[in-house]
């Protein structure tokens, strides 16, 4: 991964397109998540159900806590405590972000900040969010690398990047639209971090 990978790809972004990329987990789908029409072709690419949510990436776990401004003290803690990493938070969204990620729920929000580490670095630049899928269709196996991504699926994206092959298990989903009143959070899918490790950090 270079600077000029991450130049293309928020080029492409910003431009409406669908991208192919590293996260620190699988191989993902990108697309603007401000973008309804982005949205949904790259919904259509996956055949993904449109009133199911996605996550919205941030590169930055700064960015995305200033973008996130209404999140309550205790929520925000627990944000500074799991992100970055391999989880995703899904939060209330009383300021109603992002309308084309949060499918049937608009007032939830999935949000996801990686952990950007030796090759995959230069993505920390990235200056924008974007909409996040695993690059698989719909229910299939999460790829490791480029060359397990379905062949449907790469022949129409707009752009593709490489990061060799990455650890393969999807992020773990925490819900935490009820922490900030007592404390409260729920795993909606476990993957890459732990029970005991999500419990010790919240």
């Amino acid at each position: 991964m270079t600077p000029e990978d991450v130049e293309r790809f928020e080029r492409c972004i910003a431009d409406g397109g669908v991208a192919l990329f590293p996260a620190d987990t699988v191989y993902g789908l990108a697309a603007d998540p401000g973008s309804q029409a982005a949205v949904d072709r790259l919904y259509a690419l996956k055949a993904r159900a449109p009133a199911r949510p996605a996550a919205v990436m941030f590169f930055d776990r700064d960015r995305a806590l200033a973008e996130l401004g209404a999140l309550g003290p205790r929520t925000r803690a627990a944000l500074e405590r799991l992100l970055p990493g391999a989880v995703t938070v899904v939060l209330p969204n009383r300021d109603g972000l992002y309308p084309p990620a949060c499918g049937a729920q608009p007032d939830r929000l999935g949000v996801r900040v990686p952990r950007l580490a030796g090759g995959l670095a230069p993505l920390a630049a990235m200056p924008r969010p974007v909409l996040q899928s695993s690059a698989n269709p719909s229910g299939g196996a999460d790829p490791r690398e480029l060359g397990e991504v379905d062949t449907s699926i790469r022949g129409r994206v707009d752009l593709e990047l490489d990061g060799n092959r990455l650890p393969g298990v999807p992020s773990t989903v925490v819900d935490l639209t009820g922490y900030e009143e007592d404390g409260a959070f729920s795993v909606l899918r476990w993957g890459a971090v732990p029970r005991a490790e999500i419990a010790e950090r919240l």
